[in-house]
């Protein structure tokens, strides 16, 4: 029988907090689900952790597929599934007992809804709450802060799998953002929501992709926004034809529909030599940078301070004047310890 709920979880040597996520699923109170587990690659113990649960519930299919990345990982569960509705899940995060049930429900009383997420308790590497997440409910709120930021929390959300699939499903062109780039379309098509609820437990750790490729990110989000305002001026998307994610070293990256971005990446990608040349193109974006690109900023401006050394020269007190306007306690911070 065609399930009503396709849970999709993509792994890669996910072997330390695998078992407790695929039981989380499994101990669901709504239980006509399927859970697809597209194992993309690992070579830790991660294959012989899904051959128990495969043979101990047969809602569990597990899909090996040689290392290709999430959004390819995520794409093929999405051509696997047979449920009307798909909801995602971390391999290293938990599903609350009522997840599925819940987001089911409103689902079917709201047809005009296609992405529902929730709030989400924020646990440590043994599982201890430090923290809450809970993104804006409100619909018009919501759909304002769509347009400057993710106020989705990815392992929270269930999708109308059709509305997906026509969609094209995750995009590779937005590398660690390919979530933000999915949502954004899909609320071109139709309506979006998130549940007071705290759905998931989203653990917080050193190996989270969006603190390792924190600069790639920031990026991939001000591409999708540039992609979303294309579309909303009735022009083709301006990332079609785009096989990969955009370089910004690229010889034509400074003609290209991203150019205005270029000078503040290259800044946030160079060693001290090359920063220096680049500082320029971030104090005309200055004050347009958004929270993330701030926060990046602050910090390559910080480390390049600190690489530059004493005494404090013209060059050093610019650096100064530049994070003290972004951030005046940093910028008196290194001051007093240049000193010491």
């Amino acid at each position: 029988m065609t399930p009503a709920v396709s849970v999709i979880m993509p792994v890669h040597n996910g072997e330390a907090w695998l078992g407790q996520s695929v039981a989380s699923v499994l101990s669901q109170d709504y239980a006509d689900f399927e859970l697809l587990i597209v194992d993309d690659g690992s070579d830790d113990g991660t294959a012989h952790i899904l051959e128990k649960f495969v043979k101990m519930d047969g809602r569990v299919t597990n899909i090996h597929q040689p290392a290709q990345g999430i959004t390819a990982a995520l794409n093929r569960a999405i051509a696997e599934a047979r449920a009307p509705y798909l909801a995602r899940l971390d391999a290293d995060d938990r599903a609350m007992r009522e997840r599925l049930g819940r987001q089911h429900a409103f689902m079917q009383a709201h047809p005009e809804i296609v992405l529902l997420g929730s709030g989400a308790e924020v646990i440590d590497q043994s599982g201890a709450v430090i923290g809450h997440a809970l993104p804006p409910t409100d619909g018009a709120e919501l759909a304002r802060i769509l347009g400057r930021t993710n106020p989705f929390v990815h392992s929270t959300v269930m999708m109308r799998t059709t509305i997906v699939r026509k969609l094209g499903g995750y995009r590779p062109v937005f590398q660690a953002a390919e979530d933000y780039d999915l949502w954004l379309r899909m609320a071109e098509v139709g309506g979006i929501a998130n549940l007071p609820e705290y759905l998931v437990q989203r653990r917080l750790h050193a190996t989270n992709l969006s603190r390792l490729h924190a600069v790639r990110q920031s990026f991939s989000v001000r591409l999708a926004q540039r992609s979303a305002a294309g579309r909303l001026c009735g022009t083709d998307d301006p990332v079609l034809g785009l096989l990969s994610p955009p370089d910004w070293w690229a010889a034509d990256a400074e003609v290209s529909f991203f150019s205005d971005d270029v000078g503040v990446y290259r800044f946030l990608d160079s060693n001290q030599s090359k920063a220096l040349t680049y500082i320029s193109a971030v104090r005309r974006r200055f004050f347009r940078l958004n929270h993330s690109e701030r926060r990046l900023v602050q910090l390559r401006l910080k480390w390049l301070f600190q690489e530059l050394g004493s005494p404090i020269g013209l060059r050093q007190l610019g650096i100064l004047i530049l994070i003290a306007i972004l951030h005046p306690p940093r910028a008196l911070s290194l001051i007093l310890h240049s000193q010491d």
